[in-house]
């Protein structure tokens, strides 16, 4: 893929998830997203079949960036704290993408419904791989599943990032995760 559209496709992203963030997938039109970006209609289809094709490849797109930020933190010394901090990182970064990904959940059976399983077992996967050296290392409470604590953490950060975005922006990063790690602690400390 040349550099060119490399970058258009960045801005058709960018545009689209301005405007998905703002009122929904279903509401916002193909023109309205070529204005936003500042490209002609057609520009949309040479780069993508439709609408549809658009935001399912902003879909894959979003959960790539994080995907990519979630495994950098797995090498750090707190891994755990560093997975949290990455993850807060890009919802503050993208919240709209938040927006689009807790909408589409919970439309059920939402159009992109079945892309969207996949990319949340993507996210899940590597949350999951950090909860099981947690597990491992006996740092999980007894008895609570590693699956089960996965999808919990991937979960409880996705909400808290959209409070912190919608309701607290005045909160900084730093105070959110300082939040999230007492309360993760305070679950490992209940053992």
């Amino acid at each position: 893929m040349s550099a060119r559209t490399t970058a258009t496709k960045q801005k058709l992203f960018d545009a689209a998830l301005k405007l998905v963030g703002e009122r929904g997938a279903a509401s916002v039109t193909v023109d309205e997203i070529a204005a936003e970006a500042g490209v002609a209609k057609g520009t949309i289809y040479y780069n993508f079949a439709s609408k549809d094709a658009l935001v399912e490849a902003l879909l894959h797109h979003g959960v790539e960036i994080l995907a990519g930020r979630l495994r950098s933190a797995e090498g750090s010394e707190d891994s755990l704290e560093a997975l949290v901090d990455e993850m807060l990182g890009f919802w503050a970064e993208y919240p709209a993408f938040g927006q689009l990904l807790v909408s589409e959940l919970w439309r059920t059976p939402g159009q992109w419904h079945g892309t969207l399983s996949l990319l949340r077992d993507d996210i899940v996967s590597i949350v999951r791989g950090q909860m099981k050296r947690l597990s491992d290392a006996g740092r999980l409470p007894e008895g609570v599943e590693v699956g089960t604590a996965s999808a919990a953490l991937f979960g409880t950060l996705l909400v808290i990032a959209l409070d912190w975005q919608v309701f607290q922006p005045e909160r900084s990063r730093a105070e959110v995760r300082e939040s999230v790690m007492l309360l993760v602690r305070g679950m490992r400390s209940a053992r």
